[in-house]
Parts: C-alpha cells; structure tokens; sequence
C-alpha cells in the first residue's frame, strides 16, 4: 500500500501581505499544518481565490499595492462561487474602526500585528472547522432542496413565457437568449454557479412587458415617443413584479430584469447607468437578447442573417456593449449559432 493512501488532507490557505517578511512568519506558524499560497498583492491574491483550486481560508493584510484588503474582501464577498471562504484580516490596523469596517465588509475574524503565533493558529483552526461544517450542512440542505430549486426554476421560465405570450417575440426567444447569456458567462469567466445562476434568471428579463399596453406592445411598425416612453418602464416594470428578495435567485433575476436595456455609454434605460455600473449579469443579458432579436422575424422586420447580425453587435462596441463581453461573445460565435439553429422557430427568409 502506498504511503499516500492515508496522507491526512491538509487544507489550502491564502496569505495575503506585501511585507515578505510578514509572509515569512505566517507561513512558518502555519506551514506543518496546511498548504500555503502566498500573494504580495491584491490582483495576486484574486487571481489565486479565482483559480481553479481556490484556498480554503484567507489571510489577508489591509494596505496592499494595486488593489487594498478591503477590496479585495468585498469581491470575493460578491462572487457567489467564493464567497463562503473565511477571510481573517491581519493587520497593524488596530482601532475600533478599521475591525468595524473589516467585519462589516465579510471578514470572519480580525488579528492585530504583531501576531501571537498561538492566536493564529487557535483562530485559523477554529473557522476552518466552522467553514467545514458549513459546507457539510450545504451539502445535506442542497440534497434535500433539489426539487424545490428545478420547480422555481420551471416557474421563472413559465413567467418568462407569459411575458412572451403577449409580446410580438418568437416562442423560443427565452431559451435561446439563456444559453448565450450562458456560453458568454463561460467566456467570461463565471464559475458554475454564478452560471447556473444566470442561465436560471435570464429568462425573467422582459417579464415587465406584462405591464405594458397591447397597443403599444403589439404594434405591427416603428413607435412613437409617447409609446416608446411607456416601452421604456417595462424595465421597471419588471423589476416591481419581481420584488426585492433576500433569495439570491430572485435578486438575481430583479437585477436582469431592471438593467439588460442599460447600455455601455449610458445612454440606455430606465436608469442611464454606464460603464461597470451596470451590473454583470445585465450587461451579459443585453448582447444574448439584443442577437436573438437581430436573427429574429418581428412584424416590423425580416430576420438578418447571421453574417448581417454579426456586423451590427460589433457596431455596438464600446456605446451599447461592454467591449470585453462582446469579444467573449464573439469568442463563443459559433457555439451561439449553433444555439440558434437547436432552437430555430419558423422563420421568415434573412435578409443581408
């Protein structure tokens, strides 16, 4: 029998310091122990949480070059995929304050330098051993919620149909602009569940068309600006029928639904937002639906081909689309009209 067959796992954390001194020590307190990867920088350190074999806990200064402790915390904090991971600062920043803050932001824990040995090892135990039991009682709850999740998931496709069934938009509109909301999310670099996530809500983006009148909804030609001006709240339309939720799912599809007409120059709607103000999930919304609509037949227009779609989202770079999502999009393009082609409706012939 091997030796390595009952080798003891030895769990993988992240010290985070631009002191490598400071490095040095943590890694001698803790190295009989656990695995140890080092960061001298913010940018470092996300790159290792983001990599495919993330730590399991996160040591982490405050005042680093290029990107601060804070910040850093507060992105792992907004990744669904990395969240869970115990982040304890360790810091010459001692006041009241600055734990305050740490704690607010995510932090499990805050550890003062100069550091007692036995005090970090004792704290680091002591959330490993908290996060291990969560991710048990993660386990056990995701295995007996199964069911709950695909009926939610089936009943925001069905609201995401009904929206459909009163708008002038192909009967698989919904399904073909999730998948590409999804092929771009890979592209982009989205772990499982935030694609999961984004490929359940997609389908919930123009569910405010409910709210909107049949004679502007269903209008065979160009509208007007009274009627465009009530086109435009559908948005928000959306965003109230969902409602704000604690659930990540709903809160989710609510950010979908209120932001995928906002647009890269700020010259969308309902809020005019710009740039990396408009949430991810928006942004990546807006390029699946807008294709999906160029490839479409509306009774207003023929569908272009795909060639002619092509040119006009490259037109929208940099004013419409995020230019780094539009080359992730431009990236997955084959994968996209083959995505099209699975799920085809009855079409008119394209026009160049």
């Amino acid at each position: 029998m091997s030796a390595g067959v009952h080798e003891v796992h030895r769990p993988t954390i992240l010290v985070a310091d631009d002191s490598p001194q400071n490095i040095e020590l943590l890694s001698r307190v803790l190295g009989q122990d656990y695995r140890i990867k080092v960061a001298t920088s913010g940018e470092k350190a996300l790159k290792i949480v983001y990599s495919d074999e993330p730590p399991e806990l996160i040591l982490l200064d405050i005042m680093m070059p290029d990107v601060s402790g804070h910040e850093v915390c507060r992105r792992v904090k907004a990744n669904p995929d990395r969240r869970r991971i115990p982040i304890i600062f360790v810091t010459a920043m001692s006041s009241i304050e600055d734990e305050s803050l740490g704690l607010a932001i995510g932090a499990v824990d805050y550890i003062t330098k100069p550091i007692s040995p036995p005090l970090v090892q004792a704290r680091v135990r002591t959330h490993l051993a908290l996060y291990d039991q969560a991710r048990e009682l993660e386990r056990m709850v995701s295995q007996r919620t199964a069911e709950l999740v695909a009926t939610r998931q089936q009943v925001i496709r069905r609201l995401g149909r009904a929206a459909e069934f009163r708008d002038n938009e192909t009967g698989n509109h919904v399904v073909r602009m999730s998948h590409i909301s999804r092929l771009v999310g890979v592209q982009a670099g989205l772990g499982p569940a935030s694609l999961q996530l984004l490929f359940q809500t997609a389908a919930l983006h123009d569910v405010g068309k409910i709210g909107v009148p049949d004679h502007i909804l269903l209008k065979p030609g160009p509208l007007n600006d009274e009627e465009w001006a009530v086109m435009r709240q559908h948005p928000q339309i959306g965003a109230d029928i969902i409602g704000k939720h604690d659930n990540e799912l709903l809160a989710a599809a609510r950010t979908i639904a209120l932001s995928h007409h906002e647009r890269w120059d700020g010259s969308g709607y309902p809020l005019g937002l710009k740039g990396d103000q408009i949430p991810l999930f928006g942004r990546i919304v807006a390029l699946a639906d807008v294709f999906d609509a160029l490839m479409s037949k509306r009774p207003y227009k023929e569908a272009f081909s795909p060639a002619k779609s092509l040119e006009l989202m490259e037109a929208g770079r940099g004013t419409h689309f995020d230019p780094v999502l539009l080359d992730a999009f431009f990236a997955q393009q084959h994968e996209i009209l083959q995505i099209m082609a699975q799920y085809a409706d009855e079409r008119g012939s394209q026009v160049d």
